[in-house]
């Protein structure tokens, strides 16, 4: 492809087929990672327009970085460090955001699991940065004459990276390190027990009773592995996961969750407004296993003498 400069200041048709190219796959970027689940997180069509849109402000400083160096203007840079502030500033907003929201919610987040929702929508900008670099980077470098196909180049390294980095940035869910099936809710006297766990006692009045006993649900959580414990009895993964099943159900009375430290094993409880296990199930096995709970194993081995 010739380079033509119509005039000084004036971009060349190189330069915009490579800023359009990485624009474009840096938002794409941002709407295949912006996932609309049962979390419902971000809301619609509101939390969906924030989020494209910063997406595609991510794309743009992205895409005009390596022109902006190759053409020895460092201020890009500049703005290129304004912009990841710039998303820093979103996470603390987003988290400030959830945290004002707990009391309206069926049962609390937790400041661990909002966190790492912050978190993650921080990451995802910076997943709509590199893609558009990444695609402009090797454009340029490639030097492919024909439009169509440098484009077609920049379509398949854009699509590789946003898939790349997807996998890299995706975190295990309860569902990876824990089975999860149904408890079998009992009553003795005032005590509420699941699979033969004791989980409360509140359970003073008839009236309460016969509603745990008719119209109650319950999940028992099990690690797979004995390391998994330390995760799973977390206490913001515990508040997590309690927080998906009522989100996911709703609650008409009562939310329980307790550990039981013989077993090693933790019982959610509670009287949902839509009578669903198998969705109770689900949110519990598809809650994100959160960062502050999770631990490396290979780190945690103790050393040897040798070693």
């Amino acid at each position: 492809m010739e380079v033509v400069y119509l005039d000084k200041g004036i971009i060349s048709e190189e330069y915009i087929v490579l800023i359009i190219t990485g624009v474009v796959m840096g938002t794409v970027a941002r709407v295949i990672t912006l996932v609309i689940d049962y979390r419902q997180n971000p809301s619609f069509p509101n939390g969906q327009f924030i989020n494209i849109v910063t997406g595609f402000i991510a794309a743009a400083l992205g895409s005009v970085a390596i022109p902006a160096i190759i053409e020895k203007d460092f201020t890009a840079i500049t703005f290129l460090a304004l912009g990841i502030q710039h998303f820093r500033e979103i996470r603390k907003l987003e988290r400030d955001s959830l945290g004002k929201l707990e009391h309206t919610e069926y049962t609390k987040r937790g400041e661990a699991y909002i966190d790492g929702i912050a978190k993650t929508y921080e990451a995802r900008n910076y997943i709509s940065l590199l893609t558009a670099f990444a695609t402009v980077f090797v454009m340029k470098i490639a030097g492919v004459q024909n439009v169509f196909l440098n484009v077609l180049l920049g379509i398949v390294v854009g699509l590789i990276s946003i898939y790349t980095m997807k996998w890299i940035t995706k975190g295990k869910t309860v569902g990876d390190i824990c089975t999860v099936k149904q408890g079998q809710i009992t009553v003795e006297g005032s005590e509420l027990y699941v699979d033969g766990m004791y989980v409360s006692n509140i359970l003073g009045t008839d009236r309460s009773r016969q509603l745990v006993l008719n119209e109650g649900l319950a999940v028992v959580i099990e690690p797979k592995k004995p390391i998994f414990r330390i995760t799973l009895e977390n206490y913001g993964q515990r508040q997590a996961m309690l927080f998906e099943s009522v989100r996911a159900l709703g609650a008409k009375r009562y939310r329980f969750t307790r550990r039981n430290f013989t077993q090693g094993k933790v019982a959610i409880a509670l009287v949902p407004i839509v009578n669903d296990i198998d969705a109770m199930i689900s949110a519990v096995k598809n809650t994100p296993v959160l960062e502050n709970s999770r631990k490396i194993h290979r780190i945690m081995k103790p050393k040897t003498e040798d070693s």
